[in-house]
């Protein structure tokens, strides 16, 4: 019961995270089937969560760092980390996979006519959405995404997140070590590492139509750009505008790079 209560108290705690989650679990599971999406969302939460318990006592994977516990007994913590933050780590890595995706399928042969979306048909072949290239830029995107969200929540005292977390040595980038953006490629690189020889064994069944393939990694990057967005207006209403600002500088060549690929004036990969 105790387990309950505190569940339930994380949830109104901290809405944003399980209104993301729910549409990671929609999204996911309508392009890659509900037994794919519970193994990408299993593994990489278990990840997540094993190398924040080691960061916290030996700093490796993110670099020292320490929660203060000042939201105990209002949200459900396991062990020193609150579970919200381990929670978060699949639905960011999901839609940073649907951003590698939206660079790397192949283009098929097939036409949009009548679709009302003139953007390239993508393919969704195994070896493809499995491949060493799709890791790479995965993880880039993954810690790409950190170097809005991690200065954010590091000033999470003024808004609602709270003052859940600090670094006894500050960092260059905007009091965020490097290490830390060290440790997101890392939890990237060993979910995908686990995650990717499950799909390649999982029978090839419950993946999304054809035709809807496109869409539906565009509604992934969707996920991956309202995470972005919430996180900026969060930067720009706190008043950190030189940070806010950068971020936007930081968007705008891959936004109109994946804008030039899904329109087909990039090359068509395969």
């Amino acid at each position: 019961m105790e387990f309950l209560s505190l569940l339930l108290k994380t949830i109104i705690l901290r809405p944003y995270v399980f209104v993301f989650l729910a549409v990671f679990l929609f999204l996911a599971s309508r392009l890659i089937g509900w037994r794919r999406t519970g193994c990408f969302m299993g593994i990489t939460f278990v990840v997540a969560f094993l190398c924040e318990f080691s960061s916290t006592r030996t700093g490796i994977p993110f670099g020292w760092y320490h929660y203060t516990g000042s939201t105990v007994g209002q949200e459900l913590y396991i062990s020193n980390v609150p579970f919200m933050d381990s929670l978060s780590f699949p639905f960011l890595l999901y839609a940073s996979y649907c951003m590698a995706l939206a660079f790397l399928l192949p283009a098929t042969s097939s036409s949009n006519a009548g679709s009302g979306i003139n953007m390239i048909p993508m393919g969704f072949p195994l070896a493809a959405r499995t491949g060493w290239p799709v890791v790479v830029l995965t993880m880039i995107f993954f810690t790409y995404l950190d170097i809005i969200i991690d200065p954010a929540t590091l000033r999470g005292e003024r808004w609602f997140l709270g003052q859940i977390y600090y670094y006894p040595d500050p960092g260059t980038h905007f009091g965020v070590p490097v290490a830390n953006y060290i440790g997101w490629a890392v939890v990237a690189f060993l979910s995908l590492l686990a995650y990717l020889p499950l799909d390649r064994k999982l029978a090839q069944t419950s993946l999304s139509p054809a035709p809807l393939i496109t869409r539906r990694i565009l509604l992934g990057c969707g996920l991956y750009y309202g995470v972005l967005i919430f996180n900026l207006a969060i930067t720009f209403w706190i008043g950190e505008y030189l940070l806010g600002m950068t971020g936007l500088f930081i968007y705008l060549p891959v936004t109109a790079l994946l804008a030039l690929r899904l329109l087909g004036r990039l090359p068509a990969q395969g």
